[in-house]
């Protein structure tokens, strides 16, 4: 088994949290209270931000032409998404500039460039990888279960389910295969990347039953 499988099997415990999660299951149904949408879409604003720097510092540092095109090529899927964020906001009068970043938020953006300006082009994949096969995984299974159109998170499902997206997180996985190696520090990388993203919807979730799982 292939290096970017393997870590994401060991951390299934991980994502079926995030999948079962009350934010997650909101979104899914549709009965995530607005106001919590509104708060983790501007939160994800500054993350993906952060998100896109750390592809810029992997495509810097690596090691060969074929690292080059394919950091490239994520980069630029992660700018698409931050213009679909930024539409979303346009709409309901989010103002993504005067973003106030979290916790939970700094936790994982901290984490994510401090990886990417100090390790190597394969830890960097690692810390970045579950974000992408996390939400693939996410927006998969929501689809799976046919949220209907009078669903208002229909769209977030519909991105995060489309094929489109699934090919950039397999692109970063071979990334993961090709440059990571089977370490403590790369596993240890891939665990706390998940941890904080079921960190992130926990945050996200403020205010629901009670703020409680």
């Amino acid at each position: 088994m292939k290096l970017a499988k393997t870590l994401w099997e060991e951390n299934r415990d991980l994502a079926q949290a995030a999948l079962e999660h009350r934010f997650v299951r909101g979104l899914g149904d549709g009965t995530l209270p607005e106001e919590n949408f509104r708060r983790y879409m501007a939160q994800d604003t500054f993350f993906l931000e952060a998100f896109a720097r750390a592809y810029a510092l992997a495509l810097a540092r690596s090691p060969e032409r074929e690292g080059l095109y394919a950091f490239f090529e994520l980069l630029a899927g992660v700018l698409e998404e931050l213009k679909l964020h930024k539409g979303y906001a346009q709409s309901q009068g989010i103002e993504l500039e005067e973003v106030i970043p979290d916790g939970a938020t700094l936790a994982y953006t901290d984490f994510l460039l401090a990886t990417a300006g100090l390790r190597d082009v394969g830890e960097i994949c690692a810390a970045m990888t579950p974000c992408m096969r996390l939400y693939a995984f996410l927006g998969q299974s929501l689809a799976g279960s046919g949220p209907g159109e009078d669903n208002p998170y229909a769209e977030w499902v519909r991105t995060y389910s489309d094929p489109g997206f699934e090919a950039l997180a397999s692109r970063l996985e071979e990334l993961l295969d090709r440059y990571g190696r089977d370490t403590p520090a790369i596993r240890s990388a891939y665990r706390r990347a998940m941890r904080l993203e079921v960190d992130f919807f926990e945050s996200a979730s403020r205010g629901m039953d009670g703020g409680r799982r």
